[in-house]
């Protein structure tokens, strides 16, 4: 817990030099390549995050790599600050907090559609203008299928879920005739 904490704290500070310099999404992005290679990469996580190296050793690789991927001078000292303070092994952590507080300034809201069968584009697109005009902001919609659902969707945006899916509503019936419930 304390983790994410401390994860939230630096993305916020990274959001709000970036808002100040107006580079947030330049920020955004390299932070995301840089917290993508490191999950890609487990050989490289281990030499620059495990301390059984030598610090130095392990900053060389992080400056090397941050030059390698022509991170900007902020982005670059960012890294390294995390590195000096021993956060480096929250990076994505860090990353996928930063991305959320970037959408909420852009004013973007991100959300989940599982679907039992393909949706046709036209319905996928219906759906996204429903949840936006909702919740008043733009949905950036991301879309999966589960013949598990049976049948309908299932919709999460932020702590929100919309649940239409009939495998659901059967075990809510089965919940219901369990109990005596009338139907």
């Amino acid at each position: 817990m304390k983790n994410l904490a401390v994860a939230r704290r630096y993305a916020r500070a990274l959001l709000l030099i970036g808002k100040e310099d107006g580079r947030a999404e330049t920020y955004r992005e390299e932070l995301e390549g840089f917290s993508s290679l490191m999950t890609k990469e487990k050989s490289l996580e281990q030499a620059i995050c495990n301390p059984l190296y030598d610090a130095a050793c392990r900053k060389k690789v992080l400056q090397a790599i941050a030059e390698n991927l022509e991170v900007s001078n902020m982005m670059r000292t960012f890294l390294l600050l995390l590195f000096d303070k021993g956060r480096i092994g929250f990076i994505n952590d860090i990353n996928r907090f930063y991305q959320k507080l970037a959408d909420d300034l852009k004013g973007i809201a991100r959300a989940s559609l599982v679907s039992a069968a393909e949706l046709s584009e036209e319905t996928v697109e219906k759906i996204r203008m429903s949840l936006s005009k909702m919740t008043g902001r733009d949905v950036c919609l991301e879309v999966e299928q589960n013949p598990g659902l049976i049948g309908g969707i299932v919709t999460r945006i932020g702590d929100l879920v919309l649940d239409g899916s009939i495998r659901t509503q059967l075990l809510n019936m089965r919940e219901s005739l369990k109990k005596g419930e009338g139907i």
